[in-house]
């Protein structure tokens, strides 16, 4: 969350503007109780328990409020205090009673993050209202722009995230330093809406969800069974080029496997009940990586057998609580488009430059350009939490550092926040809205290795360590699926559409001429489909548009005699009359170079 990072003036402000919020939200109901209300990316939220649901005209009223009290300008002091005073203070609002809690006996934060100094209780008051809060805020509340705060929607949530406790309402706001930027983020907010993969995956027909028969389980169907196709061909295809074996892996494993692997131990809130078979416990897997281990050691390998690199499509399963899953961008199984690197310490330098090289190139052809990079190392101080030699960990980071240099990617370079097993680097890439999705990890791993004892033969014929990488490049095929219709709004590019042309005979007669075609196309590598319905010319273009297909076809007595075809675009572009061969070509050039249209 960025309320370490960024205390600057936005943050302060919206920080600000929640606490308002609060003020009048509890003068329109005293009895409510209030919990935590931090700043967030684009503006803030506040949770309360209130003794009834929230409607539209509340928060109409609730914001009409916020503006009176900002004009009031009240001043946000600061005020430590010891513990038997907060308990007084907050004597009728229990969650703030569990955060005092917390804050003294964990030394954690009111957000539940290990405090970084000894814990103090701190309040901020402001006018009538006083929160538990280590702030920062505004010096006055007439610093927040009254015509740049606005409350956007209500939404459920679990206090502490945990479906065992409370429900609560969370207001959710933004605030900003000036009209004409909330303008902006409002018209931005609206363009993500209209994009929301949820709905566009139904609109389009490509993949449903059935809670009732599990939840954050994706069904394909055919149309997004197509474009998976399209996705995972694409992604064999390149991995084949680059010197990738591709494998296939079973989907549970004895829970032996797990136990030497450490899933057991580490992972296991997110591994589902084991099942008995023949009195053993077996688990659906969470990962591939133990049964590629297994694969390495089904043999002895010697450093000429090096690098070896073993990529999967593997579906996984893993434990989402239910409040979390959200369309396909969090589920509960997906196919992970894992590989798994083993080298010799020589090699490995190359090879995740090799590694770096190849996501690019890979997300490139799915249209993205735009990368930021993190890279996760050891926190300094508490170099005893690590797996792995100290030279093991400097070298990784030093083979990581320099591909990033060597293709000049600008990183951010994020101390403590290195898995225990090992350094990685997360690429995160822009969608079209700006927006930042983190797919590609490229992931040490100095714990597997030692776990299961894997060797290799070294040129002085003695055992020695390989190395392992851990990458998955799209990240999910689902959750990069999520991402893709977003980014495209549900107008994929050619090669992705899953019906590149729509065939529309004029009248019942031109039908066979229609199909005809069809055979043809297909014939030509191209997915078309024939609008056999008895709707009117306009009514099949229409259709043929809201389903987003780059090229409507038109067909009837003119056409069926020259042996043409009379083409509209799905941008609205006429192509006119043209022969059949020409949109063909026309049509595969454009699926060969990745082109839009």
């Amino acid at each position: 969350m960025s309320h370490h990072h960024e205390e600057d003036h936005l943050h302060r402000l919206r920080h600000s503007a929640a606490h308002v919020m609060a003020q009048a939200v509890l003068e329109k109901f005293p009895t409510g109780k209030v919990a935590i209300g931090p700043p967030i990316e684009y503006g803030f939220y506040y949770d309360f328990d209130l003794p009834r649901a929230l409607t539209p005209e509340d928060l109409e009223e609730i914001e009409a409020r916020m503006r009176e009290i900002i004009a009031e300008g009240h001043d946000f002091v600061y005020q430590e205090i010891d513990e038997a005073a907060a308990r007084q203070l907050f004597a009728d609002q229990p969650f703030k009673l569990e955060l005092i809690d917390g804050i003294l006996s964990a030394g954690t934060d009111e957000y539940g993050e290990p405090l970084d100094e000894a814990p103090k209780l701190s309040i901020y008051k402001s006018g009538a209202f006083v929160d538990l809060c280590r702030g920062p805020h505004v010096e006055n509340s007439k610093e927040i722009p009254p015509k740049a705060v606005k409350l956007l929607n209500v939404a459920g949530a679990y206090w502490r995230g945990d479906e065992k406790r409370p429900m609560l309402q969370r207001i959710y706001g933004t605030a900003w330093e000036s009209p004409k930027e909330l303008r902006q983020y409002l018209e931005w907010r609206a363009e993500v809406e209209k994009r929301d993969h949820r709905k566009l995956i139904k609109d389009l027909d490509l993949i449903s969800f059935h809670p009732e028969a599990g939840p954050g389980l994706a069904y394909w169907h055919p149309k997004g069974g197509r474009m998976r196709i399209v996705i995972e061909d694409y992604w064999r295809k390149l991995h084949l080029q680059g010197g990738y074996d591709i494998v296939f892996t079973p989907h549970i494993g004895r829970a032996e496997l797990w136990q030497t692997s450490g899933h057991l131990n580490f992972y296991k809130d997110s591994m589902y009940s084991p099942m008995d078979i023949e009195g053993q416990d077996y688990y659906i897997k969470p990962m591939n990586c133990p049964f590629h281990i297994m694969m390495y050691k089904s043999d002895i390998r010697s450093y000429r057998d090096l690098p070896l690199r073993w990529a999967e499509l593997g579906t996984v399963y893993r434990y989402e609580r239910s409040g979390t899953l959200h369309g396909l961008m969090r589920v509960r199984g997906f196919t992970q488009d894992d590989a798994h690197i083993f080298c010799t310490p020589e090699q490995i330098e190359s090879e995740i430059l090799r590694v770096l090289d190849f996501s690019i190139n890979l997300l490139g052809g799915f249209g993205f350009k735009e990368f930021k990079v993190a890279l996760s190392v050891r926190d300094p101080k508490k170099l005893d939490k690590y797996a792995g030699a100290n030279e093991m960990w400097e070298q990784a980071e030093v083979s990581l550092l320099s591909a990033l240099e060597a293709r000049r990617l600008p990183y951010e370079r994020m101390e403590g926040e290195a898995v225990f097993y090992g350094p990685k680097i997360d690429l995160h890439i822009k969608d079209v809205l700006g927006r930042t999705w983190q797919l590609t990890t490229i992931q040490f791993d100095f714990n597997l290795p030692e776990r299961f004892d894997m060797t290799f033969v070294g040129e002085d014929g003695k055992e020695h360590r390989p190395y392992m990488v851990h990458r998955a490049l799209l990240g999910s095929i689902e959750r990069f699926f999520g991402v893709l219709v977003e980014h495209y709004a549900g107008a994929f590019p050619v090669w992705l559409s899953p019906v590149q042309a729509v065939l529309i005979p004029i009248a019942d007669r031109h039908l066979d001429y229609a199909r005809d075609l069809a055979d043809r196309f297909r014939a030509a590598g191209l997915r078309v489909e024939v609008d056999a319905s008895g709707d009117r010319m306009q009514a099949k273009i229409r259709k043929a548009q809201l389903e987003k297909v780059p090229y409507m076809l038109v067909v009837g007595d003119q056409e069926a005699e020259a042996g043409q075809v009379n083409l509209r675009r799905r941008d609205g572009g006429q192509g006119g009359a043209m022969a059949v061969d020409a949109f063909i070509a026309m049509a595969q050039e454009a699926v060969g170079e990745k082109r839009d249209l």
